[in-house]
């Protein structure tokens, strides 16, 4: 009896620290469940705000109840920073026990909502099976890209893998036909500085409309999808999630985004701008500090923009932000600084001007939105060139 105790005592260790050699071979009883994890958004870092998927398998007579998750990545990584800039950052399936996948997000006030999938005994095994494959070391390994591979992406692809043309998806979720960059911003209302910057680095792909395959790169639209889609079983129609549980209710949460805004930013710079322009008109005084912060520091943001666009394999190539973040500007801060003033500078202006006002005017029309907080700041670039036009003309007319 001791030595029978021992065993299962032995075997109940195995199960619970999940290496995949000690589960890959399970076969789930008749008992199991699988279901579809989706953690609501959080405000903890920027990517927590999209939310996230999982997938659980709890199987009470085999004592497994653990956490498929596609959704892993470890600081520690070699050039982890260097990677994630170039957009080659390695993320993983890891399986683990499913109160240690879900206490970070109970900690943190998040909603879990648990959709049961209406599978067939056969379906769940090849599902597992499927899954221990992909955790192990050789296969876990993916390249990350927020809009095409993802943790909700994989999942979705897994099922269509373990059900071709079985599955049928309702996509009237995505009739209101949001692109990639609406559905991010929607989930953005309280990281405004994290939402400037995903508009400023990445390019007009993700302006493009995503269709209803497309909105399930969001957890929460992955989450709508399951839940209206349905199974062909022969002649015969069920429905794809057997029955839904919220496992927690975010509480309500004060606002934690800045008091400061982008927007507010941009306002007060270009109300800097304004002042100091009407001041030299008045005075003559041509503050060339102020010229040398707004057009350099937009020159040296092209630099990273060239970089994201040529050196990266995600999102941020063809990012039209070049048209008004250009690197001629540090061209212009060198002339400004050394007092040359060549006639060409007065061309590159009109040019710079002619461009910018296009850009305003014609903003709805362009094929990459242009974020709110940096229209003060185009218009603070056409007021300064415009300023720069009028004292080169009155300089040709004085030579």
């Amino acid at each position: 009896m001791r030595n029978i105790l021992g065993a299962i005592f032995l075997f109940t260790i195995l199960v619970n620290s999940i290496p995949s050699q000690a589960v890959e071979y399970i076969t789930l009883s008749d008992s199991v469940e699988v279901s579809l994890l989706t953690m609501g958004p959080g405000q903890e870092e920027l990517y927590s705000a999209f939310g996230h998927s999982a997938l659980r398998f709890k199987d009470p007579m085999r004592r497994v109840d653990v956490v498929f998750n596609y959704g892993v990545f470890h600081f520690n990584q070699p050039n982890f920073y260097l990677n994630f800039t170039r957009g080659k950052l390695y993320y993983e399936l890891g399986v683990k026990q499913y109160k240690r996948s879900v206490r970070y997000y109970y900690k943190h006030n998040r909603t879990i909502t648990e959709q049961v999938l209406n599978l067939t005994q056969e379906e769940k095994q090849q599902l597992f099976v499927m899954l221990m494959v992909n955790s192990e070391p050789e296969n876990k390994n993916y390249y990350y890209n927020y809009c095409y591979d993802n943790c909700s992406t994989r999942i979705r692809d897994m099922i269509e893998k373990l059900l071709g043309s079985q599955i049928n998806y309702d996509y009237s979720y995505a009739n209101d036909s949001l692109s990639y960059r609406d559905l991010m911003d929607m989930y953005l209302g309280q990281q405004p500085w994290g939402d400037v910057g995903i508009d400023f680095c990445l390019g007009s792909e993700i302006d493009r409309l995503a269709d209803g395959e497309a909105y399930m790169y969001m957890p929460e639209y992955l989450m709508k999808a399951f839940d209206g889609a349905s199974i062909s079983r022969g002649d015969s129609t069920v429905s794809f999630v057997k029955e839904t549980r919220i496992l927690n209710k975010e509480a309500p949460m004060p606002d934690a985004s800045s008091p400061i805004k982008p927007l507010h930013f941009s306002i007060a710079l270009f109300a800097i701008i304004g002042l100091a322009t009407h001041r030299g008109l008045k005075y003559g005084t041509r503050y060339k500090i102020l010229d040398y912060i707004l057009f350099g520091s937009t020159g040296l943001l092209s630099v990273a923009l060239l970089l994201l666009w040529v050196a990266t394999d995600h999102l941020s190539q063809w990012n039209l932000n070049i048209l008004w973040c250009t690197p001629l500007n540090m061209v212009v801060v060198y002339f400004l600084a050394t007092n040359k003033f060549p006639h060409i500078l007065k061309y590159y202006f009109i040019v710079y001007v002619a461009t910018l006002t296009s850009i305003i005017i014609f903003r709805e029309t362009i094929p990459q939105e242009l974020h709110i907080s940096f229209i003060p700041i185009v218009l603070g670039l056409i007021l300064r060139s415009s300023y720069w036009i009028y004292q080169l003309g009155n300089k040709t007319e004085n030579n």
